[in-house]
């Protein structure tokens, strides 16, 4: 029988992550995803048997996956075919899953006025959709060293718009990802106009310093990943940003047909550094 009222049922969603030293953004991914999507649906897997269980994990599903130390661009391979395999198993009880690192947050416009849960239920994704890529990084002119307890986004205002991070982070269909969610392995890419994905691994210019004192990411080659974060700050401290909202769908437009040569299904900025001023009703989301 059809639903007469036409209102869409809210389907049954998995977000899922692998880590390893990422307590702190965990603990943020936790209260996130678990008040939009309820904490048994989230599904951690944590690199290394030793690590700790963040302490906010209340229902959330944190496995603990054996350490293989390698370097990044292997490790990453090896990291997006574990969880490409992962999704295709909750596939078989969830419909949809939204694939995100620990510092990545998917986000609906506040200005829909619906939760991700029922905004994703009413979207089409056939096999995947992507938040315009959000990096929010430091503006050393104006900004302070984050408070750690209070959110990301009353402390922090500009970010660079990123074909980096606008992802294929949501499947409805078994897909394989390409390293760090970049792309998703034989098919194109849809970018959203309502959903943006914010990453806040720029989000603090000391938090960038103390990485390069971890010598598990220094030991797999991670520098020059961190290298590229503290760039963000650079490049963000140094533009004057945009504040017309105009800017983020000329992004999404640019990133939805221009190509890289060598990857037709990922999106591309063509070097363009557009920095912006986030709007203010994001403010506290995260």
């Amino acid at each position: 029988m059809s639903d007469i009222s036409g209102a869409h049922k809210t389907k049954k969603i998995a977000v899922i992550t692998m880590a390893r030293n990422d307590e702190f953004f965990l603990n943020r991914w936790i209260k996130y995803y678990g008040k939009e999507l309820g904490e048994e649906n989230l599904y951690i897997y944590l690199d290394g048997e030793d690590q700790p269980i963040p302490a906010n994990a209340g229902k959330a599903n944190v496995i603990h996956e054996k350490r293989v130390a390698e370097h990044v661009v292997k490790a990453e391979k090896r990291r997006l075919g574990f969880l490409s395999e992962v999704a295709k198993k909750l596939l078989e009880t969830y419909d949809i899953i939204i694939g995100v690192d620990a510092d990545e947050f998917l986000i609906v416009d506040p200005k829909v006025g619906k939760s991700l849960a029922t905004y994703l239920s009413e979207i089409e994704i056939n096999p995947s959709v992507s938040g315009l890529g959000i990096d929010v990084g430091q503006n050393l002119n104006q900004e302070q060293t984050l408070d750690k307890n209070l959110p990301f986004l009353d402390q922090r205002e500009f970010a660079l718009l990123s074909s980096r991070y606008t992802k294929p982070s949501v499947i409805s269909q078994p897909v394989n990802w390409g390293s760090g969610f970049h792309r998703i392995k034989g098919y194109n890419f849809r970018i959203d106009p309502n959903l943006f994905l914010f990453h806040f691994g720029s989000v603090d210019y000391k938090m960038i310093q103390d990485r390069f004192l971890d010598k598990d990411r220094m030991a797999t080659g991670r520098a020059g990943h961190i290298r590229k974060r503290a760039r963000t700050i650079n490049i963000i401290t140094n533009s004057k940003a945009k504040t017309d909202e105009k800017w983020l769908s000329m992004a999404r437009k640019l990133q939805t047909y221009a190509r890289p040569i060598w990857a037709w299904n990922k999106p591309t900025m063509l070097k363009w550094k557009l920095v912006v001023k986030i709007p203010q009703r994001f403010k506290g989301i995260v």
